[in-house]
């Protein structure tokens, strides 16, 4: 069966936690009128442009952890494992250098621009998936992933 080779796979909540992304994707398209980019996000509550209103960056910001929150005491889900905080970090700070050089995340291009077929969405979003391929593939070859 596929899942044995995934041994921290949940589809169900995937599926599920999926859905509640569109759903807000589209909640913020059609109710403010744009795209929910995380990334750009994070920028504006940052101070760094945009035209959110500055609360209204942060109050979302404040819903991602609070939401994740939220499903874990309600809920017997558990987290996968992960890296150290170092590796996470530097992973951010990577993530955070990669997102303003495309102009944007996965947030925006691969959820709010596929769904709106934007071209350069669509490049975006084939290039971090080509990125993530390769980077586990690599990362399977040196052992660094066990």
């Amino acid at each position: 069966m596929i899942l044995a080779a995934f041994p921290y796979a949940q589809p169900l909540h995937g599926l599920i936690g999926g859905l509640f992304i569109g759903l807000a994707g589209a909640v913020m398209l059609l109710g403010l009128g744009r795209i929910a980019g995380v990334s750009g996000i994070a920028a504006r509550a940052a101070g760094l442009g945009g035209d959110m209103p500055w609360g209204t960056a942060w109050a979302f910001l404040a819903g991602l952890p609070a939401g994740a929150m939220l499903v874990a005491l309600t809920t017997d889900w558990k987290p996968a494992p992960f890296a150290s905080w170092p590796v996470l970090v530097a992973a951010g700070l990577l993530v955070g250098f990669g997102t303003r050089l495309g102009s944007g995340c996965t947030s925006g291009h691969g959820v709010c621009g596929i769904s709106r077929l934007s071209q350069r969405s669509l490049i975006a979003t084939a290039t971090f998936i080509a990125a993530g391929v390769a980077t586990v593939f690599l990362v399977a070859k040196i052992g660094a992933g066990s």
